[in-house]
Parts: C-alpha cells; sequence; structure tokens
C-alpha cells in the first residue's frame, strides 16, 4: 500500500496559475469559468494530444516541434486534473494513492493468476 504521495507543491503551482487565469476571466468576461468550461478546456488539451502523438509518430503533419508540444501538453494536462480537483472538492494526492494501489493490487493478482511458469 502507498503510504503517501506528494503532489501539493505541484497542486499549488497549479492552482496559483489558475488564480492568475481567474483575474484575467473577471476582467475580461466578468465571471471565471464554470466547472463545464473548464472541462471543454481540459478535453481540447486531451484531444489535441493525440494529434501531437500522430505527429509524433510521423502520420500527421504539424507545424512546430512535436515533442516540445508534447511536454507542454501532458504538463498542462496535469495542470488541468489539479485544477478540475480543486474545483470538485477532491483530495488527489489521496485519490491517486488509493488508485494506484487498487490498480497495482489487480495487476499483481492478474499477473500470478496467468503465470504460465511458476516457480516452485
Amino acid at each position: 500500500m502507498t503510504d503517501s504521495v506528494h503532489l501539493t507543491p505541484a497542486r499549488d503551482e497549479a492552482l496559483e496559475v489558475r488564480r492568475l487565469y481567474e483575474i484575467l476571466e473577471q476582467r475580461f468576461n466578468g465571471k471565471t469559468w464554470s466547472l463545464q468550461e473548464l472541462m471543454l478546456g481540459f478535453s481540447h488539451d486531451v484531444g489535441y494530444i493525440g494529434r501531437l502523438l500522430l505527429a509524433h509518430d510521423g502520420t500527421w503533419a504539424i507545424d512546430g516541434d512535436s515533442e516540445a508540444g508534447l511536454k507542454h501538453k501532458l504538463a498542462e494536462t496535469l495542470w488541468w486534473v489539479f485544477v478540475l480537483s480543486e474545483r470538485l472538492d477532491i483530495d488527489i494526492d489521496q485519490a491517486f494513492a488509493e488508485t494506484m494501489d487498487s490498480i497495482r493490487t489487480g495487476l499483481t493478482i492478474t499477473i500470478a493468476r496467468t503465470d504460465t511458469n511458476p516457480s516452485p
């Protein structure tokens, strides 16, 4: 079992950047983005990662450097996860640790169950 995961510094940085966006949203739109608008932003960036992966593999032409784009969009996607989890009042450190524990347990059981060469 994972004792704890320490995503706090990254989460704090992400939320500080979000606060800066909120200042501009308020100034330009008179309101900050709703949960639905945040989700649209997140899903847009996740979709763009798909195109960047195609470009990385040489099957989709893009302007620019696909590796640099992937680094940026993957980091930005992590930012979105912190922003959404904060908005939804989800402790992402705890959720991540519990999810990894659950996945690890399931994989370990499946690997043991499907071992065709068990050791004596």
